[in-house]
């Protein structure tokens, strides 16, 4: 039977990992902190952000904290081209602990989820106007042992029609995957009216051969398919890609572990897919890859590039070099430019500060992939590993990508009051 992997129990491992550590300044030479999180009374701005941010029309960017805010249960922020924070909306007994990024629909709508909260504690859908007024259009748990689905990690996917599209890690029809119900995680669609349906329950057959536990969120491709990630289950248990219709019709694209060694990695975590034109997909693993050199036991993580046909490739495994300052083990998901390639953060590895800060290997990196495999650092979090990390620290999230190549992106730790920073990186 497979054993349900504890979402809050290793994101608080993370945190645990920033608060229990004195964290240390960087010196950045292309890096920027636009914002320190947790600068006001009680982090009524927000702290530990875990998602990336998006852009609207003006350059304002806007992400979310699952903690602080003015009644402790996180924040969805903007921040002005000119680095003023504002806190846009604070979550409350309407949702709580928002992990995930949000979206925008063409009116200017924000699209979120939480983790906790909602009529049913089981976290919710909620919807806030240009004007930051807030609905809620779901709340998870509505049915009997969730099989409606429960407490959502990942964010949201908005078709033409306004429908929504997401994935819960737990909830669901099958508890095969855990002793502890509920559930084994869904994917949702909810309609423009809040009716939502679950288009699959994960796990329906023993040994979870479709996948279980989907953290990360989904993407769609032009004919509307959507696409994502499980942690658990598959042919190998470690994970699968899946590709599910509208309709609800479900097939598993690739089973991690189908190497020796998971040296094709295994685990996926928090970061979406991406889809190039030529209907590839590319993501990241947590674990897994041939370079483990004795500092991560499972494995540093992998980027991998998926084929229409389910053909898989890593194009790259991390902790290929010594000491990992390369990066370890991504969290989040990619992005890609017009030139194909990719960039992404790692939450372990790069600057080696002998375990004075972070992992002991070193609190994280930004790094680009070129489409031939070539990766490139492009900034180590703490560098000095000398107690403060004002640069940040332990990225979790994605990155976001402006039309003049900056990268924007989160850490959970580090910046001026330890609480995170988002920060901009030129090129």
């Amino acid at each position: 039977m497979l054993r349900k992997i504890s979402v809050r129990k290793r994101s608080a491992m993370l945190v645990l990992l920033v608060f229990g550590v004195l964290l240390g300044a960087a010196g950045a030479q292309k890096e920027s902190v636009l914002h320190s999180f947790c600068a006001q009374n009680n982090c009524a701005d927000g702290e530990i952000p875990y998602a990336g941010v998006i852009f609207d029309q003006k350059g304002n960017l806007y992400g979310t904290t699952p903690d602080g805010g003015a009644y402790g249960g996180g924040v969805v922020f903007k921040l002005t081209p000119e680095g003023k924070e504002t806190v846009f909306y604070s979550c409350c007994a309407d949702g709580a602990n928002p992990y995930a990024g949000v979206i925008f629909d063409q009116k200017g709508n924000l699209y979120g989820t939480t983790y906790y909260g909602g009529a049913y504690g089981g976290g919710v859908v909620f919807k806030l106007t240009p004007e930051a007024k807030e609905t809620v259009l779901y709340s998870f748990c509505a049915q009997t042992n969730c099989t409606d689905g429960a407490n959502p990690y990942a964010g949201l996917v908005l078709d033409g029609k306004g429908n929504l599209y997401g994935t819960t890690p737990e909830g669901g029809a099958s508890n095969n995957c855990d002793d502890n119900p509920p559930g084994c995680g869904i994917v949702f669609k909810l309609t423009p009216g809040g009716k939502e349906i679950v288009l699959h329950s994960f796990c329906a057959q023993s040994n979870c051969p479709d996948g279980a536990v989907p953290t990360a969120g989904l993407i769609s491709d032009q004919n509307g398919y959507l696409y994502g990630t499980t942690q658990g289950g598959g042919a190998y248990g470690r994970g699968t890609v899946f590709k599910i219709t509208p309709e609800g019709k479900y097939t598993v694209l690739y089973s991690f572990c189908a190497q020796t060694n998971c040296d094709d990695g295994y685990e996926p975590r928090l970061g979406n897919l991406v889809l190039d034109r030529k209907g590839n997909l590319y993501g990241t693993t947590y674990l897994g890859a041939a370079h483990d050199q004795n500092i991560c036991p499972w494995g540093c993580g992998v980027v991998f590039k998926l084929t229409p046909e389910g053909k898989e490739t890593v194009l790259y495994s991390f902790c290929a070099q010594t000491n990992c300052t390369d990066g370890a083990q991504p969290y989040g998901g990619l992005v890609l430019d017009e030139k194909g390639n990719l960039y992404g953060t790692t939450v372990g590895g790069g600057a080696y500060n002998n375990g004075k800060s972070c992992y002991g290997i070193g609190c994280g990196v930004v790094f680009k992939l070129t489409p031939k495999g070539k990766e490139l650092v492009l900034h180590r979090f703490c560098p000095h590993g000398n107690g403060n990390c004002t640069d940040g620290a332990i990225p979790l999230g994605g990155l976001a990508l402006d039309n003049k190549g900056n990268l924007y992106g989160t850490t959970v730790g580090g910046g001026a009051h330890g609480q995170g920073v988002l920060f901009r990186l030129t090129p």
